[in-house]
């Protein structure tokens, strides 16, 4: 498995072992995944370029951030190996199964935890792959609250029965939930039975060029659903997905969600109590508090239990478990504080959290949720994001929306573009100061910092007691927040 140190290839990865296969992988360096890849067995090499492949390799399973002319798949070919990518190897692994797929150009991997931890404690023991660690999928997030603190383990993988246990579908070929990536098309090899999509937005326009092209791909994953009569079943957001595009001529069954009254799920959050309601039509479904804040969190909350009742489950145990979910990682993770233990009943702390949001809405929702959650002005502080965009062809096409995105933030710090898949030529198109000059044109105060210790000496020098900073991008720029937290001042002085 080339790129095996990735969150869905990791837990592609273990599946196939859990189902017999001898695994082994590469990646381009040690991480914490591939350090447990190897503890439970599994043999990781760090020197791609060599292009070796074990003697006995049978089928050669690449992420989809590896290019085709990458020297281990040039060296597949050329020994009559089969090279196949992670989404078409996660698609054979959902033939045996009743596959759930979880799409959406927002939420995916956060709705997949909440959904397959939430069936762990419905009784339903399903395979679950997802692109972050949850601390609730192996036992459940009523499990976890018979566990001791720090002894639930994080994970973004878990291996469940061949064959569902109870519920409407016992018998059933094994549930296995899986998130639906429309990168590239990818998730038009899944071969799901059940499926959501929660939103559809122009994204990835490298690859597809319009959102025409996007809302079209969106219809051809929904249309790999089966006939109704063959328990194919399709949730679609009620606004923002373009639904009449995407299920014009479906055969299976299809539900809409949201949160206007004319859904046939309907929502409701109150943001004071983060509670959640949810109706069938006229019946009301289940009730539950979230610990997460935000509106699109419970909503996304919200799918996993109508997916999860589609499957089979109880809503109110389903509810119950979700009332426990305390998130995943990288999705408004809270990361801790800063100056509390120098300062007892004096200033307040600054608060640090975390963020994968790297698309202009998920930006806008996260910025929003996070000031009304934390509240930082009603302790003097300020809202400061430091923002790593992804991709410079993401940051070329949504550069006006991203300049939007960022209106409920008091400073922006904007580091390099993280650079992985674009072409050279992509990268000379657009840079960080760039959106820096548009957030400043509408007002945000905003400056272009890098490297990331540069970054961290910046929150050093202008964080203030109540401020609250969090940490948003795709790549690696959650280091900026937990460097920031390291350099914490010990009570009694100095710097750890």
């Amino acid at each position: 498995m080339v790129g095996i140190g990735g969150s869905g290839m990791s837990g592609l990865a273990r599946v196939l072992r859990g189902l017999g296969a001898a695994v082994t992988g590469s990646d381009h360096a040690p991480s914490e995944t591939t350090a447990g890849l190897e503890d439970d067995g599994v043999r990781v090499t760090f020197d791609q370029q060599a292009g070796l492949l074990p003697g006995e390799c049978r089928l050669v399973i690449a992420s989809a951030a590896v290019p085709d002319a990458h020297p281990e798949l040039a060296e597949a070919r050329r020994r009559g190996v089969e090279v196949i990518r992670y989404a078409q190897a996660l698609g054979r692994c959902m033939a045996g199964r009743t596959g759930i797929a979880v799409a959406g150009t927002h939420g995916k991997s956060s709705t997949t935890a909440m959904l397959g931890s939430a069936l762990v404690d419905a009784g339903l023991d399903p395979t679950v792959i997802v692109g972050a660690t949850c601390r609730g999928l192996l036992r459940g997030n009523l499990g976890c609250l018979a566990t001791p603190a720090g002894d639930a383990q994080g994970t973004g993988f878990r291996l469940g029965a061949d064959r569902v246990p109870s519920g409407v579908l016992a018998g059933a070929p094994g549930l296995m939930v899986v998130e639906a990536c429309e990168f590239n098309r990818s998730f038009h090899h899944l071969r799901p039975t059940i499926a959501s999509i929660a939103s559809v937005e122009a994204d990835h326009l490298d690859i597809y060029g319009s959102l025409d092209k996007v809302v079209e791909a969106f219809a051809q994953f929904a249309s790999l659903l089966p006939h109704e009569r063959d328990g194919g079943r399709l949730l679609i957001a009620h606004d923002g997905a373009h639904r009449r595009e995407v299920t014009a001529g479906l055969q299976c069954a299809v539900e809409t969600i949201g949160y206007t009254p004319e859904a046939d799920w309907v929502v409701r959050y109150d943001p004071q109590t983060r509670r959640v309601a949810l109706a069938r039509g006229r019946d009301a479904v289940a009730e539950w508090v979230m610990r997460v804040p935000g509106s699109h969190m419970a909503m996304n909350a919200a799918v996993a239990v109508a997916l999860g009742v589609s499957a089979g489950a109880q809503a109110k145990v389903l509810a119950a478990s979700l009332c426990e979910f305390r998130g995943v990682d990288r999705r408004m993770q809270f990361l801790g504080e800063r100056g509390a233990a120098v300062s007892p009943g004096g200033s307040p702390p600054v608060r640090v959290y975390d963020d994968y949001g790297h698309h202009p809405t998920e930006v806008d929702v996260t910025l929003r949720a996070l000031r009304d959650f934390e509240r930082p002005q009603d302790r003097g502080g300020r809202l400061i994001c430091v923002f790593q965009p992804h991709q410079h062809s993401r940051t070329r096409h949504l550069l006006d929306e991203f300049a939007r995105s960022f209106e409920v933030a008091d400073i922006v710090i904007v580091p390099e573009i993280y650079f992985v898949r674009d072409s050279e030529e992509e990268r000379q198109k657009v840079t960080s100061a760039d959106l820096v000059d548009r957030l400043r044109e509408r007002g945000v105060r905003a400056k272009h910092a890098y490297p990331f210790a540069a970054i961290v000496e910046e929150l050093e020098a202008i964080a203030q007691p109540g401020d609250l900073v969090v940490s948003m991008g795709a790549g690696p720029v959650y280091q900026v927040a937990r460097q920031f937290l390291a350099n914490a001042p010990r009570a009694g002085g100095g710097a750890t």
